[in-house]
C-alpha cells in the first residue's frame, strides 16, 4: 500500500489481513508506517546499505506512533538516516551494535574477574565487590558503559559527601573500571569519565592512647572472660604495631622465637618481617598450641583461624572506657609512643611496614617532642643561670674581672 504519510492516514491505516499492513509513503522512500495485529502502529525504514539490489536490504524501527513519533517528526528522522547511509554509515547495524554494547553490570562483571580477583588481594577484591553491589550498580547498573557521562559519576560521587572516604573510595574504583574499559575497547582512549573530578578532603582520624588509657585496657584484657585468643591477639596489635590481618592470619609455622621475628610471606605491602619484642613473645609463649590447627590466633571453627575480633574488641574497649578506639587505633598507638620516645620515623616505617615514607611522615608532629623536650631543658638551665643575680659579685651574681692592658 502505497500514500503519503500523514496524520490522517495514519490514524486511518488497517489492518488488511496477515499480521501486519504497511502503508510506503510515496514522498521518502523506504519510508513507512506499519500496522500490527493488536492496533500498534510504528514508523518504520528501508534501506540498501550499498548499491544495487544485491545489496542487502536492512529494516529499521524509528519508533512507535505517538509522542514523540507523528507522521511528520518521523518522516525527518527517516530523511536524517537516509543521509547518512548516503555518507556511508549503516544505522541499522549501530542500533544493534548498540542495543548489544556492554553496560556498566557487564563491565563490573569482568573488572572483578579480570582485575580484582586474579590480580589484587582478596580482601581488596572484596572490597571492590563491596562498593560495586551497593553503591555502584544500584545507580548505574543498566547504563550502557559507552553513556555514562562525568555529570553522571559527579553526581553519584556528590552524593555520598557526608562519607567523604567512601566517596572517593568509590571515585577510584570506578575511574580504574573506565580505564580498562578505554584498554577493552568498550569506549575511546581519554574519555574516562571520572577524570577532572575533584575528590572530596579526608580528615585523617589518627586516635593515639595515653599512658592512663593503656593502662585501663591492659586492665580491661587481664579481666577479660572470653577467648583467650582473642586477649592475645589485641596484645599482639598493640605491642607489635602489626595489622590486624597480619595477626589474624599469623602461623606457628612463620613464628622465629630465638630472631624475636615472625617472617609473614604475604601482607598489604607483600612480604614482611614482623618484628616481636620480649612481651609480644611472652603473649605467644602463653597461647597453647592445637593440634591440626596452625593458626596463632584460634577460631571457633575447627582447624580455622579467628576471622571477626570486633565482638570481643567491642566487649574488651567498652569495660576499658575506650569506646571511641577502633582496632586499627592500636597500631597507631604502637607508633605514637616509637615517635614520641625519640625513634626516627625511618625506623617507625619499617617496624610499621609502610611502604611509602609519607605514610610515616604522620608521627612527625609526635617525633619532635623529645628534640622540644631537650630544648627546654637547656633554656630553662640557661635562663635560670641568667637570673641567678643581678651582675654584682656581692650579691651572687658573676665576677667580672677587666681586660688586663699590657700597655
Amino acid at each position: 500500500m502505497r500514500g503519503k504519510i500523514t496524520k490522517r492516514s495514519v490514524d486511518a491505516l488497517a489492518l488488511a489481513g496477515g499480521t501486519e499492513t504497511v502503508l510506503w509513503d510515496t514522498e521518502v522512500k523506504g519510508f513507512g508506517c506499519r500496522v500490527q495485529r493488536g492496533g500498534s502502529k510504528s514508523y518504520i525504514l528501508h534501506y540498501r546499505g550499498d548499491v544495487g539490489r544485491a545489496a542487502a536490504l536492512r529494516k529499521l524501527t524509528i519508533g512507535r506512533h505517538g509522542s514523540p513519533w507523528t507522521a511528520e517528526t518521523a518522516r525527518a528522522e527517516a530523511k536524517r538516516l537516509l543521509g547518512m547511509v548516503e555518507g556511508g554509515a549503516d544505522p541499522a547495524a549501530d542500533k544493534i551494535a548498540r542495543k548489544e554494547a556492554p553496560t556498566i553490570a557487564d563491565l563490573a562483571a569482568r573488572f572483578l574477574a579480570e582485575h580484582a580477583e586474579a590480580k589484587r588481594k582478596a580482601s581488596t577484591a572484596l572490597e571492590y565487590r563491596r562498593l560495586l553491589d551497593r553503591m555502584i550498580l544500584p545507580a548505574l547498573s543498566g547504563r550502557k558503559v559507552m553513556d555514562v557521562t562525568r555529570q553522571d559519576i559527579a553526581k553519584l560521587h556528590h552524593g555520598l559527601r557526608e562519607t567523604p572516604y567512601q566517596a572517593n573510595r568509590l571515585l577510584a574504583v570506578l575511574s580504574k573500571m573506565f580505564n580498562l574499559g578505554e584498554r577493552w575497547g568498550l569506549r575511546p582512549d581519554g574519555s574516562n569519565p571520572c577524570r577532572h573530578i575533584e575528590k572530596f578532603s579526608e580528615r585523617k582520624r589518627e586516635r593515639m592512647l595515653a599512658p592512663a588509657e593503656l593502662a585501663r585496657l591492659g586492665d580491661a584484657l587481664a579481666a577479660y572472660d572470653g577467648s583467650p585468643y582473642a586477649v592475645a591477639a589485641v596484645k599482639l596489635l598493640v605491642l607489635t604495631g602489626a595489622r590486624l590481618g597480619e595477626v589474624l592470619g599469623l602461623k606457628w609455622e612463620w613464628v622465629d622465637f630465638e630472631r624475636g621475628e615472625a617472617r609473614l610471606p604475604d601482607s598489604k605491602t607483600g612480604a614482611k618481617t614482623l618484628h616481636l619484642p620480649p612481651p609480644a613473645l611472652a603473649v605467644l609463649a602463653d597461647l597453647p598450641r592445637l593440634d591440626g590447627n596452625p593458626h596463632v590466633i584460634v577460631g571457633a571453627k575447627l582447624g580455622a583461624a579467628l576471622v571477626n575480633l570486633e565482638k570481643p574488641w567491642r566487649a574488651i574497649r567498652k569495660a576499658a572506657g575506650l569506646n571511641d578506639v577502633r582496632l586499627h587505633d592500636l597500631r597507631h598507638a604502637f607508633a605514637s609512643v616509637a615517635a614520641s620516645s625519640g625513634m626516627g620515623l625511618p625506623i617507625i616505617g619499617k617496624i610499621l611496614g609502610h611502604s611509602q615514607p609519607a605514610t610515616t611522615a604522620r608521627y612527625a608532629h609526635l617525633a619532635s617532642d623529645p628534640v622540644k623536650a631537650a630544648a627546654a631543658a637547656v633554656a630553662g638551665k640557661i635562663a635560670a643561670a641568667m637570673a641567678s643575680g643581678s651582675g654584682d659579685a656581692g650579691k651572687g651574681g658573676a665576677i667580672v674581672l677587666p681586660l688586663r692592658s699590657d700597655a
